[in-house]
């Protein structure tokens, strides 16, 4: 079984599996086909993180995260912009995430296929074309002031000049180039060959503070996860520079509390929830690359005992909230193969449309991940060279009885450990599947980009008298529509302990699951 937001990603990662391919085969074709159909979120120009696992229930987690380039210092202890080429300040790491992917399928789960055939799909949908999808037309309308300043996205992403209505069909020829050569000749062609060389001397012309030799030395990072025990099931999170920890402290802190006997999104459920996140969030600001910052006390900050004290915090009332607000934008995908192993995968831009800088033309636009540094030189997530900013990208996999029971991830920034700890309680607490957990109402707590306010966003379909029982607790309570974009794209694969498999991919988007 295969979910991602785009039936096309979808159904090249089912045609892998269905001729005999493994999870991570699939989960790299999908990724691929998203660089396509999907520009607006993540692209050849990003970033991914991996978690995989095998039918033994072993996880390990790949970070293919780019990092600032050695000039970086020059720029260390100045504001950040947001877009531009100051904010690309960090090499992309998703091609070679799919590279060291396919190795570790060869070297551990038998795998046989490389990229030539796996990008196969997304080169032809890149030069033959798709239908752009709405929600590609809406975050070109959410930026319209912004793209007309950027040289040379309107080329590749305005056809006749404008923004495109639904129906019109994408082109992308000088992206289906750059798929090509990786295919041709191995992920390291983006950042060691011809390719690579093309890529560097764009970025030059762009002013972006990157240098072929930042793009040679952009190497995956094989790690090991972080991992919680939540009721009768192990969750697995990618660990710092990613948010994973904060998800897991979330899950931690409401392991301290009988869920099952509530109503799902009743605003028990709900302030719980909220309570358990705002709690994580707040020790989320020492997370940053653990090879430059030893992150303090990750043990302690999943032990039991620290959960339960920070759980003890929480009463019937909301605790106020101001609280930096972190914006991003990705695609979440997955795949489980006939063996059981699975790939659960982020791939991302940072913010949509990234840094907005083109790559000269080899169709790639490039992500603004350095954005997320911190602009104080004394913060753990400071600029330096050489070193991967903080990302709130963190797929999650889940085992029972040593075995995978669930693959899941969502878009949303901020919202991931939210969505995710909605999917979670729903799926272990309450016994929902995976498709009415992806249904059932969702909060957003905090800023988003189209509202500054630090409030409790609740999509419409949370009932009213929910809404006004939450109010009464203290909660700056602001209507969202329902099944609103705001609350991200998820996706979930559960397999039971006989092997069956059911998923789903959100409503609220243009998503699919398939079956293989």
């Amino acid at each position: 079984m295969v979910t991602s937001p785009h039936r096309a990603a979808s159904e090249a990662g089912a045609t892998v599996l269905r001729a005999g391919g493994n999870a991570i085969e699939a989960a790299v074709a999908m990724g691929a086909v998203l660089t396509v159909t999907c520009p607006h979120f993540c692209g050849l120009g990003g970033d991914a993180v991996w978690m995989v696992a095998g039918a033994d229930g072993a996880v390990t987690t790949f970070l293919g995260v780019g990092q600032a380039g050695a000039s970086a210092q020059s720029h260390a202890g100045t504001p950040i912009p947001l877009r531009g080429p100051q904010a690309a300040l960090t090499t992309a790491g998703a091609v070679d995430s799919w590279g060291h992917a396919l190795d570790f399928s060869r070297s551990n789960w038998q795998g046989k296929l490389g990229l030539s055939g796996l990008l196969e799909p997304a080169i032809a949908l890149a030069m033959d074309g798709f239908a752009i999808t709405p929600s590609q037309i809406h975050w070109l309308q959410q930026r319209r002031a912004e793209t007309a300043l950027w040289p040379g996205f309107a080329d590749l992403f305005l056809p006749r000049g404008a923004i495109p209505i639904a129906g019109d069909r994408l082109l992308q020829p000088q992206l289906a180039g750059s798929l090509t050569a990786i295919a041709r000749h191995g992920a390291r062609e983006f950042y060691e060959g011809a390719l690579a060389q093309r890529i560097a001397s764009a970025l030059a012309d762009r002013a972006v503070p990157l240098t072929s030799a930042d793009l040679a030395a952009t190497h995956t990072d094989q790690v090991a996860p972080l991992s919680l025990t939540y009721r009768d099931t192990t969750l697995f999170a990618p660990p710092a520079p990613t948010q994973g920890i904060s998800t897991l402290m979330t899950m931690g802190i409401l392991q301290n509390f009988e869920l099952s006997g509530l109503a799902d999104s009743g605003d028990q459920h709900i302030h719980l929830v909220v309570e358990a996140i705002k709690r994580a969030f707040l020790h989320r600001d020492g997370i940053a690359d653990p090879r430059f910052v030893a992150m303090d006390d990750v043990a302690g900050r999943l032990s039991a005992d620290g959960l339960a004290t920070l759980a003890g915090t929480i009463g019937p009332s909301a605790m106020p909230w101001p609280h930096a607000f972190r914006p991003a934008d990705t695609v979440f995908f997955g795949a489980v193969d006939d063996q059981g192993r699975c790939a659960s995968v982020l791939q991302s831009t940072y913010f949509d449309w990234g840094s907005g800088v083109v790559a000269g033309d080899t169709g790639i636009i490039w992500h603004n991940r350095g954005a997320a540094f911190s602009s104080d030189p004394a913060h753990p997530n400071a600029l330096a060279p050489g070193k991967r900013p903080f990302m709130t990208l963190n797929p999650g996999i889940a085992t029972r009885h040593g075995k995978p029971c669930l693959v899941y991830g969502t878009q949303g920034a901020d919202g991931q450990p939210q969505t995710l700890a909605l999917l979670l309680t729903r799926l272990i607490d309450l016994g929902m599947t995976p498709e009415a957990a992806l249904r059932a109402p969702r909060f957003l707590l905090g800023k988003t980009f189209s509202d500054a306010r630090d409030s409790l966003k609740l999509e419409g379909h949370v009932d009213g008298a929910v809404q006004h029982l939450l109010a009464g607790r203290g909660h700056d309570v602001a209507p969202i529509a329902a099944l609103s974009p705001l609350a991200g794209q998820a996706g979930v694969i559960a397999i039971a302990a006989g092997g069956q498999l059911s998923g789903g991919h959100d409503p609220r988007g243009e998503g699919v699951c398939l079956s293989a």
